[in-house]
């Protein structure tokens, strides 16, 4: 298993960007498709996570339609335990890609952030 792990949806541009930038660099990676539910992310994994976030941890949660019709606001997601919680109920609400590197995570958005910290 590969040192850096990316939190991947295939059907997300942005997140097969990330792929193909590790790729390109020659950077071993290991997929974990956070969609499928074998390689969900448990409560605690979504906390651990947050820990090393460089970025804040309310960026972690996608505001798209689902998050509007499921009648959640900034305020519910503004803390790691409220983060934790909406994203263990409502998985598919997780940002993609999520890049994680010895001990450190971002948001891989916008793209460019990506070759920066792989590199």
């Amino acid at each position: 298993m590969s040192d850096i792990v990316i939190l991947h949806n295939p059907n997300c541009s942005t997140s097969r960007h990330a792929v193909d930038v590790a790729a390109d660099l020659g950077v071993p990676v290991t997929e974990r498709r956070y969609l499928l539910k074998a390689e969900r992310l448990n409560r605690d994994e979504i906390v651990e996570l947050a820990g090393m976030l460089e970025d804040p941890v309310t960026d972690l949660v996608r505001r798209d339609a689902n998050f509007t019709k499921l009648g959640l606001t900034d305020a519910d997601v503004e803390t790691v335990d409220q983060v934790a919680d909406v994203l263990a109920e409502h998985f598919a609400l997780l940002q993609r890609p999520i890049i994680i590197r010895d001990g450190r995570a971002i948001v891989g958005r916008p793209k460019d952030r990506v070759a920066p910290f792989l590199s």
